[in-house]
């Protein structure tokens, strides 16, 4: 790979890697179908080399979300147990059966789902432009006191019971390889809305989710050698260096517009889907 084309990688996995890890979604939505789409790579070897890029990007993000206290660690490593079994399954029933019907349907969810957070999240503002000025004091005040609870620690913020946590996490490793996806666009709307996790706390632990399925997806791509190293090295620079901007960045950005950079993504992922 040329210089060139090196520097190009690196600022793609800076954008990814830094949206990325605002949502908990990981980089790879972005990452993969630029090696598919600008390096004409192969898509086993995209899949792959992206698949370990976004190890490095969920690690570094990890390191940073830990020293903000927001990852709840327990939510995550039952997540992860569930999510292992599920992984496998999701691959042996890729290998059964595949539907296209299926595809489509879950994509209008994604699109459907995207487009309702987005509205519910955008309501704050359109009501704050219709509030007289004299109440907007109160409004401003409910803003801050969302705000404060986005920013509870880890060590104090609720944590959902884990009997619910390894069903959400085995869905989740199923519907992720089966798709070829990572689980964290489902995995933050359900720990925000069903479990009422904080935001930030909800994309920090899906980081760290994803650290540990991805890791097991990178040791079984070892095996097949479809990895391109030089993609990784170029591209894991740039998400690192991203990462920490998105972390960074988490702490400016209120939890309303977490959620309305998540519901692009979901969006997008399922506009992706429609066409294959």
């Amino acid at each position: 790979m040329d210089i060139t084309m090196g520097l190009l990688l690196i600022l793609i996995g800076i954008i990814a890697g830094g949206y990325g890890t605002i949502v908990g979604a990981g980089g790879g939505f972005i990452l993969v179908p630029a090696l598919l789409l600008i390096f004409q790579l192969d898509p086993a070897v995209a899949a792959a080399s992206g698949l370990v890029t976004v190890l490095i990007n969920s690690l570094s993000g990890v390191f940073g979300y830990a020293k903000q206290e927001k990852i709840q660690y327990r939510t995550g490593l039952t997540i992860g147990i569930g999510a292992f079994p599920g992984s496998i399954l999701g691959v042996m029933l890729l290998q059964l059966y595949a539907s296209s019907s299926f595809t489509v349907i879950l994509a209008s969810l994604l699109v459907g789902l995207g487009l309702f957070l987005f509205w519910k999240n955008s309501s704050f503002l359109k009501k704050k432009a219709h509030v007289p000025v004299h109440e907007r004091d109160s409004i401003s005040e409910q803003y801050a006191a969302e705000a404060a609870i986005a920013a509870v620690p880890e060590r104090t913020a609720v944590a959902p019971k884990s009997v619910f946590l390894v069903p959400l996490g085995f869905l989740m490793g199923i519907l992720s390889s089966y798709l070829g996806i990572g689980g964290g666009w489902l995995l933050v709307p359900v720990l925000i809305y069903v479990f009422k996790v904080p935001t930030h706390n909800a994309t920090a632990t899906s980081i760290f989710s994803l650290t540990l399925y991805s890791a097991v997806g990178v040791v079984s791509q070892l095996f097949y050698g479809q990895i391109d190293w030089s993609i990784v090295l170029f591209g894991g620079i740039g998400v690192i260096i991203g990462s920490q901007l998105g972390v960074y960045l988490s702490k400016l950005l209120p939890g309303k517009v977490v959620i309305q950079m998540l519901s692009v993504l979901l969006v997008a992922i399922g506009i992706r889907m429609y066409f294959g």
